[in-house]
């Protein structure tokens, strides 16, 4: 199993998370972050004075995924959340040791899936 975390414009997360649900991604958090990168901010005035905002709103998207769907995976992300500006964000991908379903104590991909169904 592999994490994906993305972290992405707040405003492409409905169509990341629309276009993942069709693939049949439904399970995954979402964290409001505040970052920075390449984009550095952006300067604001207010009230005639002039402000510097460092760390800007994103959102982390994380998913815990089988092995082959990580690519589909980051293929939809990357479309959907890109922009072609600076602040797209990233992508990072780990390795999962395991998972434990803490209600029925099932691990592996039975904790994240029902077998079968998926």
């Amino acid at each position: 199993m592999k994490k994906i975390e993305c972290i992405i414009r707040p405003s492409r997360l409905e169509a990341v998370k629309e276009a993942l649900g069709r693939y049949g991604i439904h399970g995954m958090t979402i964290t409001y972050v505040l970052g920075c990168g390449l984009q550095r901010g952006k300067t604001e005035y207010y009230r005639g004075s002039v402000y510097t905002i460092n760390l800007l709103p994103k959102v982390k998207i994380e998913i815990i995924t089988r092995d082959n769907w990580v690519a589909e995976i980051v293929e939809i992300i990357s479309r959907e959340a890109r922009t072609g500006e600076i602040g797209d964000g990233k992508i990072f991908i780990y390795p999962i040791e395991n998972t434990i379903r803490i209600r029925t104590g099932e691990q592996g991909e039975e904790a994240i899936y029902r077998i079968g169904v998926n």
